[in-house]
This record gives structure tokens, sequence and C-alpha cells, in this order.
């Protein structure tokens, strides 16, 4: 077999324990995703109240929309926590595997959950409201999703590190980042609300320009080639932000060694 070969082996049998993680809290997995729904539900009936139909699709994308980038981001980012939930930290860290195949398993793994808990969300949402989507770009809104997954990717690696390195608090700090850049990234409203500083902010989010993009997608059809101002700083975002993930995750992990973090549970 070659290289290639078992690293792709073994990042699969990250994303095949993941999933029989998932399988074994089904329990909490329906109940996330009945919340999920009803969150999304209760954003979008606020348009249903206006009588806004635009309202009511604006909102309903960013309920669905940042449900898929918050649970790439904190599947990624519960890496560490997961594994000492488990107990199973130690083992993992000091096995003879290359952290990048470890982080690519889970990394597939949260993209895959995502696409079919953010369709199940999206199909409930429009049958809901009757919502006609043969006019709206699918294709737009496929094209930024991949690319501000790969941006949330990076930001998710690098919030890896704190449960590593803060044990007791290193979850909660995590949850904050995720709060943060629901605030700043237009979800629900208009960057242009923000305060001046608060926008400045926005920028450096991802999240900002994928949902201004599948916005225009799926309400205005607009294309992706008509949205080259949201696909480059994500293209950047990308390219900047795995790597530096990547490198700050190696750091941490050897501090993480070197001063018996891993042995930890709390």
């Amino acid at each position: 077999m070659t290289v290639l070969g078992h690293e792709l082996k073994a990042s699969y049998a990250f994303v095949e324990r993941n999933f029989n993680l998932s399988r074994r809290y089904w329990g909490w997995e329906i109940a996330y995703l009945v919340y999920a729904i009803a969150g999304a539900l209760a954003i979008s009936l606020i348009g249903a109240q206006l009588n806004d139909r635009r309202l009511i699709l604006s909102l309903m994308i960013g309920a669905t929309f940042w449900n898929y980038l918050s649970i790439v981001f904190s599947f990624i980012a519960d890496t560490i926590a997961w594994e000492r939930w488990e107990g199973t930290l130690e083992y993992t860290m000091m096995a003879p595997i290359r952290r990048h195949t470890q982080l690519l398993g889970s990394t597939l793994y949260a993209i895959l959950y995502g696409l079919v808990h953010t369709a199940v969300v999206l199909t409930i949402l429009a049958l809901f409201f009757g919502l006609d989507m043969s006019r709206a770009n699918i294709g737009t809104a496929a094209a930024f999703m991949v690319l501000g997954s790969f941006s949330f990717i990076g930001i998710g690696i690098m919030a890896a590190v704190l449960p590593l390195l803060f044990v007791e608090r290193g979850s909660q700090m995590t949850f904050v980042l995720q709060s943060l850049l629901l605030l700043v990234s237009g979800v629900y409203y208009s960057v242009d609300i923000l305060p001046g500083w608060m926008q400045v902010i926005s920028r450096f989010s991802p999240a900002t320009y994928v949902l201004d993009a599948v916005r225009r997608g799926l309400l205005d059809s607009t294309s992706t080639t008509a949205l080259l101002g949201d696909a480059w700083p994500l293209v950047v975002m990308g390219a900047v932000l795995i790597p530096l993930g990547l490198l700050v995750f190696a750091r941490a992990e050897r501090y993480a060694k070197r001063t018996g973090r891993l042995k930890r549970v709390g």
C-alpha cells in the first residue's frame, strides 16, 4: 500500500470512529436536530409575521447555512474535547499517525455530517413555508459553502488548541469564539447595521462572505462569477488559515506533551 493510501485509510478510521460516536449518542443527535429545526423556524417566522416572503427566505438562509458552518467549526474545535471525554486523548495523541491525518478524518466527518444535517433542516423549512426554490442559483450556494468550509476548517483547528491547553475552560472558550462569529457575521441581519468598529471585525469573518453570497445566489439568482468580491477573501482565508492552524496545533501539541496536559481529565 502506498503512503497516500495508508494515510487515507487512517483518516477514514477517524471518520468511522466519529460516526460510531454519533450513533452511540443518537438521542443527543436527534435532540440537536430538533433544536436546529425549531430555532430556524422560530427565526424565519419573524418574516412570516411581517408577511414578507423575501425576509422569510433571508432569515431561513441565515439560520440554515450558519448551522452548517457552526457544525463544521464545532466538530473540529471539539476534536480534543471529544477525546478527553472518551478517555482516549493520550492514546490517540501518542499513536503512530500524522496529526494532519487525524484532523483530515475529523474534518471530513464534520463536513459530511454538516451537509446531511443542513439538508434536513433546509428541506423541512422549505416545505413548512411552501417556498419555491426553482429560480434559486443552487450552484452559487454550493460553491460558497465549499469555500467557506476551508476557512472554518482553519479556524476550527486553531480553536481545537484551546481544550488542549486549557483543560478546564478550553471548551467554553471555543463556544465564546463561535458566539462572537455569530454576532459579527450578519447571520440574521445585514452587517451594515453594526457599529463601525464591528463592521471592520466582520470583514475578518468568513461567514460574512459566505452568507452574503448564498443570499444573493438563492434570492437573486446571482452567478458565482458575479460574486468574486465575496470569493477572493474566502480563498485567501482558506489558503492562510489551514496551514496556520496546522502549525499552531503542532506547537500546542508539543507543549501539551511536554507539560503533561494529555493525561489531565479535568
